[in-house]
């Protein structure tokens, strides 16, 4: 249990980084009731500023309890920042995946579809870094699709990773043909399934857009978050590489795109 010495310092140092905290607390914080402002209904942030640093003396006494808490204040703040800073690259990434349908001139969808693209909240917990195994020599194979020819791929790199406590692995692939169109040749392609196809994602599995420079001294990134659903979702008409066997997850990715909030005619 803490002490009013202690709850101070821990306020006093809260409320410097975020003057709305003596907002929230209002007359069960000590530091707020010696600021003279007990059942004071303002709670503008002039005046919270002005409260934080009214009182600043309070530090010289509680020096040694500055120390203390100092760092466990700044790991929260860093915290909540990192929370912040997340769901707005995550953000602008939908953002940009939404104009790529405009961009492209084979996109299933126009500008008015773009209303019904579904999405998880931003969760860091499904960014995760798993451990690379690049094969060598691996042999090519044709991925089948759902509808038309399949497409020659090899095997690039085994993925091991831990995902809600579970250990799990995928396989992440190269395509024969983009590797040979400039700008294409690092790209990788991580295609999967989870317990939520067919649910509240799409049937056929999802996929995930990786660069092989992504991969640094022998690990890579993994954001499902980023998790997109492939054309088919969308209309019929597209060759779709289903995912293979050995890239099912068992378990349930709520993270990325959901299933398309309009109806698709097939």
């Amino acid at each position: 249990m803490l002490n009013e010495s202690e709850a101070s310092v821990i306020e006093l140092f809260a409320c410097t980084i975020d003057p709305s905290f003596l907002r929230m607390t209002e007359n069960k914080s000590p530091l707020y009731a010696r600021s003279g402002e007990r059942g004071d209904k303002r709670s503008d942030v002039g005046v919270s500023r002005y409260s934080c640093f009214a009182f600043l003396p309070i530090l010289a006494q509680t020096l040694p309890l500055m120390k203390k808490y100092f760092f466990i204040l700044l790991m929260i703040s860093g915290i909540n920042a990192f929370g912040q800073d997340f769901k707005t690259q995550i953000a602008d990434y939908r953002k940009g995946y939404m104009d790529d349908f405009l961009k492209d001139p084979r996109s299933p969808l126009k500008k008015d579809d773009l209303q019904f693209l579904r999405f998880y909240d931003a969760d860091s917990t499904y960014h995760v870094t798993a451990q690379a195994s690049v094969l060598v020599n691996a042999q090519a194979f044709i991925m089948p699709v759902f509808s038309g020819t399949g497409s020659e791929y090899v095997p690039y790199a085994v993925l091991k990773f831990t995902l809600k406590g579970k250990p799990l692995e995928l396989t992440v692939f190269k395509s024969t043909r983009l590797s040979k169109i400039p700008g294409y040749t690092d790209y990788l392609f991580l295609p999967f399934i989870d317990d939520t196809n067919g649910t509240t994602t799409y049937g056929g599995g999802r996929y995930i857009d990786l660069r092989t420079g992504d991969f640094k001294d022998g690990s890579v990134v993994i954001d499902f978050n980023k998790a997109y659903n492939p054309y088919c979702a969308f209309s019929s008409g597209y060759s779709c590489p289903k995912p293979p066997d050995g890239n099912r997850l068992a378990l349930t990715v709520e993270a990325g795109e959901k299933l398309f909030g309009k109806e698709v005619k097939h």
